[in-house]
Order: C-alpha cells, then sequence, then structure tokens
C-alpha cells in the first residue's frame, strides 16, 4: 500500500516511511487556544488503531525499553518535555520533544527509550496497530539479531 501523505509539500515515498522524522503537526491559531489535528492516513502515514498517553512518570525513569515488528508510532509531547533515544541496530538518535505541534514518527523495527520526563509531561502515543503482546522485542540483544537480519 502506498501512502500520500504531506509534510511541507512532501510524500511519504516506501524509503521515507523506514526512517523516523519529526512531523510539523499544523495548528490552527485561535484567540481561546490553539487546536492542533492529526488525521491518520494524512498527516502519518496509517491509520490510528490505539491512542495511550504516559504521564506522572516518576523523576529518573526511563519508559520503552523495546521495538515492534509491524507497529508504528507518532509521539507527542502534549505537555512538558521528555526525550526519545531511537536505535535501528546500527546507528542511535535522540530526539527532544517538548512542543505539542511537533511529533515524532517511529517506523517498525527501531528499539525506543522514553527518558527525561519534565515534572507534569504527557507523552502521546498514535499506533498504526492495536495491542499485540507478540509484535513486541523486549531484549535488546534480540532486536539486534532481527533487525541486522533484515538488511
Amino acid at each position: 500500500m502506498r501512502w500520500f501523505c504531506y509534510i511541507k509539500g512532501m510524500e511519504w515515498n516506501e524509503e521515507q516511511l523506514k526512517e523516523p522524522r519529526l512531523i510539523d503537526i499544523p495548528i490552527a491559531h485561535d484567540q481561546r487556544g490553539n487546536l492542533s489535528v492529526v488525521e491518520g492516513g494524512e498527516l502519518i502515514p496509517f491509520d490510528i488503531k490505539r491512542l495511550y498517553y504516559l504521564y506522572d512518570v516518576p523523576g529518573g525513569t526511563t519508559r520503552g525499553g523495546h521495538a515492534h515488528r509491524k507497529l508504528r508510532q507518532l509521539i507527542i509531547a502534549a505537555s512538558g518535555s521528555f526525550d526519545v533515544i531511537l536505535d535501528d541496530g546500527k546507528k542511535r538518535s535522540k530526539y527532544s520533544l517538548n512542543r505539542s505541534y511537533h511529533g515524532l514518527y517511529i517506523p517498525t523495527m527501531h528499539w525506543r527509550e522514553i527518558e527525561n520526563f519534565s515534572s507534569g509531561a504527557v507523552c502521546m502515543v498514535l499506533a498504526s496497530e492495536h495491542y499485540d503482546e507478540s509484535d513486541y522485542i523486549y531484549e535488546y540483544k534480540d532486536f539486534v539479531k532481527e533487525a541486522t537480519s533484515r538488511i
């Protein structure tokens, strides 16, 4: 399936679907308060099947620590800030999220860790699939083995 999603006028192609990227979420400015909307299949290259959020994360706690075989995600700092560390089995990248109108697209087969939560941070996650325990890889060494075998 090919997705025709636009980010600043760019169409998602097969290579872009494989790489993490920051996405600017449109803002409708209003004196009563701003509004941002994320629509599956429009701004992001998947239909949204699940939404969950992390909050009241104690200081010094790291969340994540796993990868997904099929699931793709968009992570948004709905409030506050935190860092997302992604690893594709070859390289690690760090993304600092601190604006509710920026999202981080995470493709399949990327190990993720979320850390450095500010007080009051809310990490909102939009997911491409319903929860499926078999889609998770919890051991980093197993992830690296599986990720490098796909290359």
